[in-house]
């Protein structure tokens, strides 16, 4: 969970704005089942082993793009990305970090939707 989820959470409780069935950042972490990252460098050299292919170039940009998949727990994915622009820049860490966090905002939407339904059908 971000300090920003934190804070959002925090404040929510503050407001009192709890009272209804609601997804919390809990849930999401929660909802998840895996996590896996790679940049794309890594995704083009795993094709060309794969494949038996002869080891190429490959361009440096592409060791600075970090994809982050997280698996949920009803086997659907979600996908995010985070892009460096100078290859001095790039930590590894960070990239992840910020890929999770953009593959974290798919969930919500996800599972606001399944919430909805629920409480639409009487259910939650």
């Amino acid at each position: 969970m971000t300090s920003t989820d934190q804070a959002i959470e925090a404040q929510i409780q503050a407001a009192g704005a709890n009272k209804a069935p609601r997804i919390t950042p809990t849930d999401i972490e929660a909802n998840i089942a895996s996590e896996h990252y790679f940049t794309a460098k890594d995704g083009v050299l795993g094709v060309i082993v794969g494949h038996g292919l002869q080891a190429m170039d490959c361009p440096e940009p592409l060791s600075l793009l970090t994809f982050c998949v997280l698996v949920l727990r009803n086997g659907y994915t979600v996908t995010g990305a985070s892009a460096c622009a100078s290859p001095e820049n790039f930590n590894a860490e960070i990239g992840r970090k910020i890929a999770r966090e953009k593959a974290v905002e798919q969930i919500w939407p996800l599972m606001g939707y399944e919430l909805k339904s629920k409480l639409a059908r009487g259910e939650a």
